[in-house]
């Protein structure tokens, strides 16, 4: 399996560290962290990340948004990883598990879909801001995009290498990017999958 795992990141602490660790532990060799105008004050996590041979760090000279950071770790992987199977995108705060990341990427190699790592909230630990903001956006595409996604926000996606050049052309530069991504799985009728 190859896989380049995509972390974009505004002005981290010690949790992109650990995430870096618990993707090398779980045996990911190329992990591509996209340094998104952090401040000075934020860089010891980018410096300790990039310390590991597998760690390619991009950086934007100011803050451009996740949707741009995402664009740009595509970019660079149409370029330079040309015989990958796809990427994952993770977010650096550590919500993700390792193990969660590698089924998700798994899981796109075996099938050719993209894979949606989806949060559960129907736990009473669940803000009930969290469970409104997702029941409300879910409920939004079921019914006006007829799209079964049980959570939208997830920022854990694996996507093909076929697909990465589709999503590149998708507008949005920050935050909006990711819910047009899925938005446009159905016009360009691209599978896609949950795990939880």
């Amino acid at each position: 399996m190859k896989v380049s795992v995509i972390i974009p990141s505004l002005n981290p602490d010690n949790k992109l560290v650990a995430v870096v660790d618990a993707l090398l532990e779980e045996g990911f060799k190329d992990i591509i962290i996209v340094n998104d105008g952090s401040d000075e004050e934020h860089m010891a996590p980018f410096k300790e990340v990039a310390a590991h041979s597998e760690c390619t760090i991009l950086t934007h000279e100011v803050n451009k948004g996740k949707g741009r950071g995402l664009k740009t770790a595509f970019e660079f992987c149409l370029e330079n990883r040309k015989d990958i199977d796809g990427v994952v995108t993770v977010d650096g705060d550590n919500q993700h598990r390792a193990k969660d990341i590698k089924k998700c990427s798994e899981t796109m190699v075996s099938t050719g879909n993209v894979v949606l790592g989806v949060r559960d909230f129907t736990g009473d630990d669940v803000p009930a801001r969290s469970k409104f903001g997702n029941n409300m956006t879910s409920g939004v595409f079921k019914v006006l995009c007829r799209l079964n996604i049980s959570d939208t926000q997830t920022g854990l996606r694996a996507i093909g290498n076929k697909n990465i050049y589709e999503f590149m052309d998708i507008k949005g530069e920050r935050f909006e990017y990711e819910t047009n991504m899925l938005l446009e799985t159905k016009s360009l009728e691209i599978p896609v999958v949950q795990t939880k």
